[in-house]
This record gives C-alpha cells, sequence and structure tokens, in this order.
C-alpha cells in the first residue's frame, strides 16, 4: 500500500469513527460504481448521505475539501444514482465532505461540511 492510500484509509477510518460517534449508520464504505467509488455511504434521520473523505498531510496547496471539483462531483452523482437504484432508495439524500488534515504527531483537523454540494447546480 502507498504512502497516499495508507494516508486515504488513515482519512476514511477517522470520518467513519466520527460518523458513528455523530449517531450516523454506516451502510457501505468504498462502494464502486465504473470510474467512480463512493468512500462512505451512511444515513441519519432517514436521509441517505453520500460522503466524500479528503485527506492530506498538509495544506501548502489548500484545502482538502478543495480538491473535490466539479469532475469529481459528477462521479460520485453516477455512483450515488446507481448506490440509490440498486437499493430502491427514492427520497431524501444529499452530498457531504469531510476533510481532514493529519500532522506528523498524530492529531488530525476534521471539518464535516454537510449538504457540502448538489451536482450540476
Amino acid at each position: 500500500m502507498s504512502r497516499n492510500q495508507k494516508t486515504g484509509k488513515e482519512g476514511e477510518d477517522l470520518a467513519a469513527r466520527h460518523l458513528e460517534g455523530a449517531g450516523y449508520e454506516i451502510l457501505e464504505r468504498n462502494w464502486r460504481f465504473s470510474r467512480a467509488e463512493l468512500d462512505i455511504v451512511c444515513r441519519k434521520e432517514g436521509i441517505l448521505i453520500f460522503v466524500e473523505v479528503k485527506t492530506r498531510s498538509y495544506t501548502f496547496f489548500g484545502e482538502p475539501a478543495e480538491f473535490v471539483r466539479s469532475k469529481k462531483e459528477r462521479l460520485i452523482m453516477d455512483a450515488a444514482n446507481a448506490y440509490m437504484a440498486s437499493i430502491g432508495h427514492e427520497w431524501q439524500f444529499r452530498f457531504d465532505i469531510i476533510s481532514i488534515v493529519l500532522s506528523p504527531d498524530g492529531r488530525h483537523r476534521l471539518e464535516h461540511v454537510e449538504d457540502a454540494f448538489f451536482p450540476g447546480w
């Protein structure tokens, strides 16, 4: 596993713990459709939530959430549509971003942006 993959996995683990601690039910992790992957699919209060997790070791080039651009949003939306079709979900959903910055001393900074984007708007 590469250093980037380890950083990404650590971030996704931190994000999942954060979500569970906040009362979210994790339904899927790393759900794949075609070229897209849904990092975390969860539910809270009847709302289906697709969470994109961005983890970085530094912010020299910007905050992690800034790297979710329109192309990535479209891929996530395609995968979300496929996921909803596979489970027959036709009600409320949203897209969140969890941004994590890891420190060399083992600490981290986590920001959870609810309803962060809606592709196509």
